[in-house]
Parts: C-alpha cells; structure tokens; sequence
C-alpha cells in the first residue's frame, strides 16, 4: 500500500505491538464423523443460543445523524436478510436502514449466507438452496421496483457443506442456478473457541474445519466454477486461514468481520494484547494476494465495546474513535483494493444506525485520497464480487 497509508497508524499507538498466533491441528475426524455432522449441521446451527444483543428501535431513534457526504458510492459488501418469527429482518427493513437519515448512496449490496429460509425436506446438502432461491426473489423484487434504486442482493454467498468433499460440486452447480445470475461464493463459518465465554457468534463448527481434509476436497471445487470463498473466524484462528490460502492460491478468500479480534470472556479487558496479536496475524495473511478482508463487524458484542450497553446510541464520532486502528491497521497489511467496508446489519444494528455505520467509516477516511476511498466504499467488492456497478 501506499506510505500514506502507513502514517495513518500513528493512531493506533501503543496497540500497534508484535503478536503471533499458533496454528491449532487436529486428528482426522474420519468420513463417519462427518456424515454425521452434516446430516445435523442445519438443526444444530439454528439450535444454537443466540450471543447477538437485540435490536431495539427506540434506542436506535435516540440518535439521528444526516448522511455525511451523501454522493459517494456505496456497496454495501455484507449483510443478511431473514425470515426469523421472533426478529425478521426483509426487503423493506434494509430498505429503511438505506434510506435513514436522508440515505447514503448504496448502489447494491451482497448477502451473505445466514441460515434462513433453507427447504425443510430432502438432501440435507441441498436444503440451503431454499436460502438463495428466497434472496435471489428478493433482490428481483427490489430490482422490479422502480422506487429502488439499490440493487439489493446483486451478489450472493451462500452455504453448501465443503466437507462432502468432491460430491459437493453437483450442489454448487445446484446454488449456481438458484442464485438466477447472482450467486458469487460460498461461507462456511468456522468460528470456534475452547472457552464458551470467547464465542461471539451463533455457528457451532467444529474446531479445525479448515484443516479438514474432506472440508479441502469440497473446497477445491469452488475455484473452477468461479467461486470465492467467505471466511469467518476468531482471531485466535486466523493462522488456519493463513494455511488454507498457501494451499489454494487460484482460489478468492475473504475474510470477514476484520478477522474477529475477540474482546469478550477472556479477552475483556486485554484489548491491547489482543490487538497485538491480531495485528501480527493479520500483517502475515496479508502476504497472500488471494486473501481479502471485510472492514467491519465491529458493532457486534464479540469485540467488546459494549455499544449495546449504553443509555443512548453512539455518534458517528464515539464509532470512528473506537474502530479507527482496525480499519488502519487493515488497509495498511492489505492495501485499499484488497479491503472493502460491511455494514453486517442487522447483527451491528445492536450497536448503531445504518445512517451512523457509515458515517463512521467516511470519518476514518476522511483525507484518504479519492482512489483509495472509492475501492474500500464501493470497487472492490464490485471487483470482487462481480456486480458490474460503476461507481461513476
């Protein structure tokens, strides 16, 4: 990356410090094994207590900023939509996120696989069609809509479970369909962690998938067909992702959430440790050029900043403050045109207002020079992705 981007870490200061993470192996878990966890993936997931904070409306409506430099444009690289009685989060509750506090200029957005929707009979490998057939709908909804004027869904990672090793491929081809011109990669989330209390999300992999044999077999098959593959994990994890990236270099990997610096359980109160090792892990990933980072995830409980918790929302500033070194830290490892900014709503609306998201992180980049601001904002997930979107 460019120097300029190297003395923006000045602001990171005594966080920036020398860590290292240790790859974790494990023994081979054996076809049996895994035929059984595939066959209960799917109920255990959605089985799994939710760690998430909920969303409160009123909260959120004690803060109202208008959109910051409301021309500039936006993809918006990481969101869900999903069909939850207890909290469903449709078509018209992004919509509404966009359009708040005058509306930031969203061109589209990628959704990113999250459970909802699957097809309740039949081959377990192929439930998760229902997911992308529902979102491809959606987005032709929104696109029919002459009142829309994001394109909502333009991309779409689902999930097929790799770890069927080759026989995977027939599936893939299957979400590839389903997708309806849509359909752009593959998440399987690989969040684990001895200790309970460190755990930050609601997937409940088993640890080491990324190692697993089989789970290489299924992955070897996405490159062919074109697809990228979405990493999340903590970042106690993120050497996993290291070996997985030297094994398969034709491959596109994105890493999530900037790679899950745990702030909770254990970690509370440790956020300098922590983000010294975070910081020499993701530093190491970055000298893969297949591997790529979302910036963003912060306003989940996982990094311990208690947004949630407060009497009132954060202001666009407090956000900035408080994810600055993170965002730097990213784009200074990677480069602008290896990262890309994330809303990860509804998860980060716990914490802050769409409108707030992203005025936030025009804040922390504020002075960047317009090529950089224009990858992270919008180009490379349009790159990486293939949406197609000009940002002219």
């Amino acid at each position: 990356m460019a120097s300029t981007a190297q003395t923006r870490l000045s602001s990171v200061g005594t966080l920036a410090a020398n860590g290292r993470t240790t790859l974790r192996t494990r023994g081979g878990s054996g076809r049996a094994h895994d035929k059984l966890w595939r066959n209960a993936l799917s109920d255990r997931t959605q089985a799994a207590p939710v760690h998430h904070p909920p969303v409160r409306p009123q909260w959120l409506a004690l803060r109202r900023e208008a959109a910051l430099e409301p021309e500039l444009p936006i993809i918006d690289a990481h969101h869900h939509l999903w069909e939850r009685e207890e909290d469903p989060y449709l078509l018209d509750d992004f919509l509404a996120d966009v359009g708040s506090g005058g509306g930031h200029n969203v061109r589209a957005s990628v959704f990113i696989e999250c459970r909802t929707s699957y097809r309740t009979d039949g081959d377990p490998l192929l439930r998760p069609l229902g997911e992308t057939a529902f979102v491809a709908a959606t987005g032709a909804r929104a696109d029919a809509s002459p009142e829309v004027r994001c394109r909502v869904a333009a991309g779409i990672v689902g999930y097929a479970d790799l770890r069927a090793g080759a026989a995977i491929r027939a599936v893939l081809e299957a979400q590839i369909e389903a997708g309806a011109g849509r359909f752009r990669g593959i998440r399987n989330s690989s969040v684990w962690h001895p200790d309970p209390a460190a755990r930050g999300s609601i997937a409940v992999p088993p640890p080491g998938l990324l190692l697993d044999p089989a789970f290489r077999e299924g992955f070897a098959c996405l490159a062919p067909l074109g697809l990228s593959f979405d990493a999340w994990m903590y970042h106690t994890q993120l050497a996993e992702l290291r070996d997985l990236a030297d094994a398969f270099p034709e491959t596109t990997i994105v890493l999530n959430h900037v790679g899950g610096a745990i702030g909770i359980g254990p970690y509370a109160g440790r956020r300098a440790h922590v983000f010294a090792e975070w910081s020499a892990a993701i530093r190491e990933l970055a000298r893969y050029p297949n591997v790529h980072v979302k910036l963003g995830g912060l306003g989940m409980r996982l990094f311990g900043f208690g947004f949630h918790e407060r009497s009132e929302p954060p202001s666009s500033e407090q956000l900035a403050e408080a994810w600055r070194p993170y965002v730097e830290t990213c784009v200074a490892a990677f480069g602008p045109a290896r990262c890309m900014f994330e809303s990860n709503f509804p998860v980060d609306k716990a914490s802050c207002g769409y409108t707030e998201l992203w005025n936030a992180f025009k804040r922390i980049t504020a002075g960047w020079a317009p090529d950089e601001r224009a990858a992270l904002f919008h180009d490379t997930a349009a790159r990486i992705y293939r949406l197609g979107t000009a940002a002219g």
